[in-house]
């Protein structure tokens, strides 16, 4: 009896390590991803598209992060942020590595070019050929898009207001991201016509100047404000003011509707809403890229993808504020947030 136990105790002391030995050899299996931000991980982009990509991968890989924090620290301090990572990367090794929005793409493709690292990119307003010598993206890079759907947006937003937008303002701060938009969206021109709208585009660097342009709007005879983005504004001394600070106030003290182009803004005391990109899809799309590049599924595209064609989000708090009721053909269409 006791030489039957003793086998049985050894029998699943076996069992237990053999178990131990192919769990821990799953584990050692997992590929390496590494995912560079431009920005931070607390700025609610980046965290859907955190939550997207660790959704899509963390049963096939181990994801570690690198947040070059570009939209809160000066631009002098961008390239030391690109440098930091680029070391990260030389010391971890990764077996893929996922680049988060314009500023990681334009300091550090031209470096994974000369690798052959596959590479993921998303959150990408410009052409990324031009971040690339001679404007040639190189095989083992490729990823997603954001395209901002600005006049669609607009088109929209006239049918939600009993008296109809004859004169819109749209807000973007000065960052890398702004930039681009101006260059690829609104061809460097301050004002367009968007249906039966005139659409004045203007870009602020300082808060005080983005104050003075919520005060004055309605003055100024606008119907209504989109907000682009607001993330990279200064006090007057050069010191950066939470992009949540800017809202709120913005919300708080505008005289005129408050509209958005990105999810992250829509909100109690934020904007309305509108048709918005959110940044959980854009994870989502570059995890997927990302996915079968790991699994070898197929080789590795150039050629870039969009991932989606937005979606209508609603404050419920701010649409009764302003007192505006969807149109019919919107309200089941429409996901609503406090």
């Amino acid at each position: 009896m006791a030489v039957i136990i003793k086998l049985s105790y050894l029998l699943c002391t076996m069992l237990l390590l053999f178990s131990l030995s192919s769990s821990q050899t799953f584990a050692d299996g997992k590929k390496q991803v590494l995912v560079i931000e431009s920005y931070h991980a607390s700025f609610k982009w980046d965290a859907d598209y955190r939550r997207a990509i660790q959704d899509t991968l963390q049963d096939y890989a181990t994801i570690k992060f690198f947040e070059m924090d570009t939209k809160r620290l000066p631009p002098n301090l961008h390239p030391k942020q690109a440098e930091a990572a680029w070391d990260r990367y030389l010391k971890s090794e990764p077996d893929l590595v996922i680049l988060g929005d314009d500023n990681a793409l334009k300091f550090l493709g031209p470096k994974f070019a000369r690798k052959q690292t596959p590479v993921v990119y998303l959150g990408i307003n410009n052409n990324p050929r031009n971040y690339f010598e001679y404007t040639f993206l190189p095989k083992h890079i490729s990823g997603v898009l954001e395209r901002p759907l600005m006049k669609r947006s607009v088109m929209y937003l006239q049918e939600m207001t009993e008296k109809p937008m004859e004169k819109v303002l749209i807000l973007f701060d000065t960052g890398t991201t702004s930039k681009t938009i101006a260059k690829e969206v609104f061809q460097d021109k301050n004002k367009l016509r968007i249906g039966s709208a005139t659409v004045h585009v203007k870009f602020i660097a300082e808060q005080n100047q983005w104050q003075e342009a919520i005060l004055q709007a309605s003055d100024q005879k606008f119907d209504a404000i989109i907000l682009g983005l607001y993330h990279t504004i200064t006090d007057a001394k050069g010191v950066h003011v939470p992009s949540k600070n800017i809202i709120k106030w913005t919300s708080k003290n505008s005289m005129l509707p408050i509209f958005a182009f990105w999810e992250f803004s829509v909100g109690k005391d934020m904007a309305i809403g509108g048709l918005v990109l959110d940044g959980y899809s854009q994870g989502k799309a570059a995890a997927t890229i990302a996915l079968r590049t790991l699994q070898n599924e197929e080789d590795q595209r150039s050629e870039p993808v969009i991932s989606n064609q937005g979606q209508f989000v609603f404050s419920r708090s701010q649409l009764k504020k302003w007192n505006i009721q969807l149109p019919t053909h919107l309200q089941d269409k429409a996901i609503y947030l406090p």
